[in-house]
């Protein structure tokens, strides 16, 4: 092969993946076939290219909204992917043959690689110890706790902000606030660390890392699915070698964010066995009080029994996956809802009304945060309409079948009730097409209406059982692999938001705001601009 000549070896890999392909659907082929969706782009990637453009946005919403239930993309070399959104669907998928819709293998090597052996890398018995010990760290009644630190945090935010806009309406680069904050809150709350002081407007390393991660992962998101194909060839030192050679910016900038995560979860992890070992003297000491996540979560495994036990790459692994998880989504929400509020004076208006009645902005209580019926429909409709991650994919690791809600007609016309799906079909979990069906939540189902959470919701959208942890929505996931960390997120969009609105104005900069596709949603001041970033001018209001 000429040394392994690259266009030689691509070539005799694609024929192997069609083959494979060809061999492995024959049974279901005619079926597949008939599932409506976009034509295919490309031989060879398909609609891949259109779907995880950086603008794909429009591209992504014409597959979740205007092909019914359940559409079909072509992958790589013609493979079929399904999008499904049917609630009968996502039932089978997300709870009832979880064994068999798993993440993709190619997902679960690339997230192992990026965070180590933690919940987004684990399947099965691993994942459920993982999630076991985690899970009381993520009750109500630790949230309860952990507020005072929010309202700590935020509040160092409110001063920072106000530092900015003293003189008059200012340009803010919210996101920026966004992102520090969310890592600050998890940093205190999730880890018992600090990472930025926010009574400055300083640059973060670990910070500017995480905000990159997924814009830089973006364009390599084609090539995720060969990520196994090489995984394992020789030793770990000689794999990084390798890729320590490839021309690509984007990998580069990649694994610079991964050993940025690494060495500071390690350093992190260091600290805290040190002062859980020096005894609770020393954990109250410490940021948070010894009342973070990570702390519970040492102590507890200290106390488990030995098969239960997680080794310690495991544990620190949580650590990049809970900073990762937390940041990135909560920070994204915030800045759309705030982006929506600033279009929206009306409903801005009246949701900081009913925050300063309630004196919501310097802190109450876990449940009378949460029982502010405008704030809480704004966070809701915000998750509904426009969810951080609106793809989550799955992989069928057997043959099996997919129930329907009702018929979908194929494009020959047939009527189509269950879809037979064979061993290794790639699988969208349509969290948007779920989120803004028309038929669950009424012809203005794509429409961002909050009011719609102050009455009961429809018997369409209470009847059909959507499996996901929040709210009727799938925007959280659901089941096993549901999010842990929706409480803290929550918790997080209602103190940054009661905080902000009680002193701040927003209105839209002269910059237009533009949303980008990537695994979370983000935002930059115009199309042409690839740096995150999301500015608002920003009013001090008066006392």
């Amino acid at each position: 092969m000429n040394g392994a000549d690259p266009k030689l070896l691509a070539v005799v890999l694609g024929l192997t993946f069609v083959t494979w392909r060809f061999f492995s659907r024959r049974a279901s082929k005619s079926i597949l076939d008939k599932i409506p969706g976009p034509p295919s782009d490309s031989f060879w990637a398909g609609n891949m290219r259109q779907f995880d453009a950086r603008d794909g946005m429009e591209f992504q919403r014409r597959v979740a909204l205007d092909y019914g239930p359940v559409s079909k993309i072509h992958g790589l070399f013609g493979q079929p992917i399904l999008y499904v959104s049917d609630p009968k669907a996502l039932q089978s998928i997300i709870l009832k043959e979880e064994h068999i819709f798993q993440e993709p293998h190619s997902f679960i090597v690339t997230n192992g690689i990026i965070f180590g052996p933690g919940l987004l890398s684990s399947l099965g018995e691993a994942h459920r110890k993982q999630r076991k010990l985690l899970n009381p760290a993520f009750s109500t009644n630790h949230m309860r706790l952990m507020l005072p630190i929010f309202y700590r945090v935020v509040h160092k935010l409110r001063d920072a902000i106000s530092t900015q806009a003293k003189d008059g309406p200012e340009e803010v680069d919210i996101l920026n606030w966004m992102g520090r904050t969310a890592l600050e809150l998890i940093g205190q709350g999730g880890l018992g660390y600090s990472f930025d002081p926010l009574v400055e407007d300083v640059q973060n390393e670990y910070g500017n890392a995480l905000k990159d991660l997924f814009p830089s992962l973006q364009p390599l998101n084609t090539f995720i699915h060969l990520v196994p194909l090489v995984a394992n060839i020789g030793p770990a030192w000689f794999r990084r070698s390798v890729t320590s050679l490839i021309p690509s910016r984007q990998l580069q900038r990649v694994r610079t964010i991964v050993d940025t995560m690494s060495a500071k979860s390690s350093e992190i992890f260091t600290l805290k066995k040190a002062a859980i070992r020096e005894g609770s003297e020393s954990l109250v000491q410490q940021v948070g009080e010894g009342k973070d996540i990570m702390s519970l979560l040492i102590k507890a495994n200290a106390m488990t029994s030995e098969l239960d036990r997680l080794p310690e790459d495991e544990l620190i692994a949580q650590m990049s996956t809970l900073v990762l998880a937390a940041v990135d989504t909560t920070s994204n929400a915030l800045s759309r809802i705030l982006h929506i509020l600033a279009e929206r004076k009306d409903v801005q208006d009246k949701l900081r009304k009913e925050i300063l009645e309630a004196n919501a902005g310097e802190g109450l209580s876990y449940d009378e945060l949460d029982q502010l019926p405008i704030l809480d429909s704004v966070c809701r409709e915000t998750l509904r309409v426009y969810p951080p991650a609106p793809i989550i994919f799955r992989q069928a690791y057997q043959d099996t079948v997919l129930p329907l809600s009702e018929p979908i007609i194929g494009t020959d016309g047939s009527s189509i009730n269950e879809i037979p799906i064979p061993k290794g079909t790639l699988l969208i979990v349509g969290v948007l097409g779920c989120n803004a069906s028309k038929a669950l939540w009424g012809e203005d189902a794509r429409e961002w209406k909050p009011e719609r959470w102050l009455s009961p919701l429809p018997d369409t959208v209470t009847k059909n059982s959507v499996p996901g942890v929040y709210s009727n929505l799938m925007t959280f996931l659901g089941g096993k692999r549901g999010c842990i960390g929706f409480k803290f997120s929550e918790m997080e969009m209602k103190v940054v938001l009661s905080t902000l609105l009680s002193s701040f104005g927003f209105n839209l900069a002269k910059k237009p705001i533009e949303w980008n596709v990537a695994a979370v949603q983000y935002p930059t001041a115009g199309k042409d601009s690839g740096v995150p970033a999301m500015p608002l001018e920003v009013e001090l209001l008066k006392a």
